[in-house]
């Protein structure tokens, strides 16, 4: 909130508090950016004790993460990875809880599911979340977690979360949802009501594909209690140069996401009309496309490796733009074409990325048809 003596105070726009959040108090000769402090330890007497607890630099990001998806009652913690916040956020799960999921969403989080599946340790239903009688009919078998991802991985399958999470609450079920894809300027889950949300920070938040880094974010203080002692006891706390450098991440995110969501756009109407694109898997917002070629495995292959511009990698959210085959991973379901590319685009000159995508696509083809 900005506030002077001659007007009122005045939320500031999500930009603002990207650039402007997680900053020391200002005070003549104090540094403009947040210390980075490394330490295992700390001198008896205040509230930190060990490093494992609590860090200043935690701190910083947290708060500016929290602003963003949230609001004054909002917690946000970091972690360690993606898979550290994931790993959290299902410890709320009951032992032998039920969890329905989608079809498709991300292998990590679906591998950590199938295993306790196959364990006993949850039974977990996979439905269409846009389906709602497939959601209610999972739903009256009994739910302990519903997990979200809209738009989904691999498949950018859209659901509308609001009216998944009223059902889900209805039947007693907590909602989770990886919003990574969409980042807190794309959509606010807890504005929809999702208990808790969780990120890669990996990905669109730190966006320069050199951190690993995960949070966890919600309005409820019982459930923020409960994954702070996840984190703690589990183990699973960040360092605090990755978290320092994730805020730094943090200050040029609308920027990067902009030009990365009018790159997408771009580029998704364009391939809709590419001869060797048999489909489009594009939500409109964002800056993920998934395609289908027009031929098999092997010419998604030859894709990946003639591309020059774009980078052959399993990874999303950066600066430079990634595409990868998603089937090469042995997660991935059966249900995801051998066919399809996931693109993650980037930041770089929009005619850059046709040339190059265009033409790999052209002459993956024809090789792939040889």
């Amino acid at each position: 909130m900005v506030a002077h003596a001659d007007r009122p105070a005045r939320p500031l726009a999500a930009a603002t508090r990207l650039v402007g959040g997680g900053r020391p108090a200002r005070a003549p000769g104090a540094s403009v950016s947040p210390e980075l402090t490394l330490t295992s330890t700390y001198v008896a007497g205040a509230d930190l004790n060990y490093a494992r607890v609590g860090n200043p630099t935690w701190s910083a990001f947290e708060t500016t993460l929290a602003s963003l998806e949230g609001d004054a009652s909002t917690t946000a913690l970091a972690f360690a990875s993606g898979m550290g916040a994931i790993s959290a956020a299902l410890s709320l799960l009951p032992h032998g809880g039920r969890v329905i999921a989608p079809r498709h969403f991300y292998n990590g989080t679906s591998a950590v599911l199938d295993t306790w599946h196959e364990a006993g340790r949850a039974h977990l239903t996979r439905v269409d979340l846009a389906d709602d009688g497939a959601l209610d009919a999972a739903l009256a078998a009994g739910c302990d977690l519903v997990w979200v991802e809209s738009p989904s991985n691999p498949m950018l399958e859209t659901c509308d979360v609001a009216a998944v999470t009223r059902r889900a609450h209805a039947a007693g079920a907590l909602v989770i949802e990886d919003n990574t894809f969409n980042t807190p300027l794309g959509r606010r889950p807890l504005d929809d009501g999702v208990d808790v949300v969780v990120h890669s920070v990996t990905k669109y938040l730190a966006g320069h594909s050199d951190v690993l880094l995960g949070a966890a974010v919600t309005n409820d203080a019982d459930l923020a209690a409960r994954l702070l002692t996840a984190r703690t006891l589990g183990g699973a706390i960040p360092g605090p140069q990755e978290t320092w450098l994730a805020l730094r991440g943090m200050r040029t995110l609308h920027l990067r996401w902009e030009r990365a969501c009018a790159n997408a756009a771009t580029l998704a109407a364009r391939l809709r009309e590419h001869d060797d694109v048999a489909r489009v898997r594009h939500p409109g917002t964002g800056a993920m496309i998934a395609l289908e070629l027009r031929g098999d495995a092997d010419a998604a292959r030859a894709v990946e490796q003639l591309v020059e511009v774009w980078l052959p990698a399993t990874s999303l959210g950066g600066v430079e733009s990634m595409l990868e085959r998603r089937r090469r991973h042995a997660l991935e379901p059966a249900s995801v074409p051998e066919n399809l590319l996931r693109l993650s685009v980037g930041v770089e000159d929009v005619e850059d990325l046709w040339a190059d995508l265009d033409d790999a696509l052209r002459r993956g083809h024809a090789a792939s048809a040889d």
